[in-house]
């Protein structure tokens, strides 16, 4: 889906040097846009891996790169100034769900002083559309399967989870107050190439590559709607290029929790196939050619045990549903793995 040059639009990606962004970000590259990212490369982990993503983009005419950290207001609102973005992607947080325990500060910083940042200057700088990533992390003690986005989510069991359901009342708010459309993203457990060193399959494929034992919690019992990356990126593209209006058919009597009289909405990203982890690494397994050492933990704490998308509210709305199994996806991530890290 190629765009002209008349069409072409300034996006602004925060997070543009992390596991999501980065592919976002070539992939509007690829369609024409031109991309200002956004990332202050800390140290959460690996740093280096963060640079070697964002040498992919730098050497994209297109594509500008600027160091901040969205908690700095100043620093963003000169880059906003400087750009004058049409739409912004704001994947930037401080990711995570158990160093939420470790670190509460952290999430308090970034992702709600952050978002604030974000949304006020986006609203000063008339911008036609905020897609903002949230999380499945937000329905939390619900236990009612598949997870709709018309659920109630009042019960988060993580801080990380508060704050990205806190993203979303904000964010509804500036749609109401300001107009400003807003999109909201629940990404499902986001896995592939190039992926973050503290989720689970990088901390196996490392650990079994190694001949180290992996922990294993819940007994490899949970499940969860792996999400390939490349389905989460198309999911974020066909919704920035969607801007919500108010829902004509938002009753105040009956509200819709997806949707408003104001310009604003919420989808989730997901497989809506969830699979059991046990089985994820029986995948992982057979791609590595080598069976894991397993260190079976009960679940531990801030996680479900369980998680699945309803995503007929997505496929409405863009004609778009997740779909890459994770046969596919963990075989194209272990080819990534062994030829970054020349295993």
């Amino acid at each position: 889906m190629y765009q002209d040059k008349d069409n072409r639009m300034r996006i602004l990606v925060t997070g543009a040097a992390g596991f999501i962004g980065s592919a976002l970000s070539l992939r509007l590259l690829a369609r024409g846009d031109e991309v200002l990212g956004v990332d202050n490369l800390n140290d959460y982990y690996d740093v280096t891996l963060k640079q070697a993503r964002l040498d992919r983009l730098t050497p994209h005419p297109n594509f500008s790169f600027a160091k901040l950290g969205i908690e700095d207001r100043p620093a963003l609102e000169k880059a906003f100034a400087g750009f004058r973005p049409e739409r912004v992607m704001n994947l930037a947080a401080q990711a995570g769900v158990r160093y939420s325990l470790e670190n509460p500060h952290a999430y308090v910083e970034s992702n709600l002083v952050g978002f604030m940042n974000i949304l006020e200057a986006c609203r000063h700088g008339k911008v036609g559309h905020l897609v903002y990533a949230s999380s499945s992390s937000v329905y939390g003690a619900n236990r009612k399967l598949p997870f709709s986005v018309q659920d109630s989510v009042d019960h988060p069991v993580s801080l990380y989870a508060a704050t990205k359901k806190a993203n979303e009342l904000m964010a509804h708010t500036y749609s109401h107050l300001y107009g400003l459309p807003t999109t909201g993203l629940r990404f499902f457990t986001v896995y592939g190439p190039w992926g973050r060193p503290d989720m689970a399959l990088f901390l196996f494929t490392k650990k079994i590559l190694a001949g180290e034992p992996i922990d294993v919690f819940n007994h490899g019992h949970h499940t969860r709607d792996f999400t390939y990356v490349d389905d989460i990126v198309e999911g974020v593209i066909r919704t920035l290029d969607r801007v919500p209006g108010p829902d004509t058919d938002y009753d105040p009597m009956h509200p819709s929790a997806a949707s408003s009289s104001a310009p604003y909405r919420v989808y989730n990203i997901g497989n809506s196939h969830p699979e059991q982890l046990s089985r994820y690494i029986e995948v992982l397994e057979e791609c590595l050619g080598r069976k894991a050492q397993k260190n079976l933990l009960p679940l531990q704490l801030g996680d479900v045990p369980d998680t699945s998308a309803e995503v007929s509210e997505l496929m409405r709305d863009t004609g778009y549903r997740p779909d890459t199994p994770i046969e596919t996806g963990i075989r194209r991530f272990v080819e990534w793995y062994r030829g970054y890290y020349g295993v």
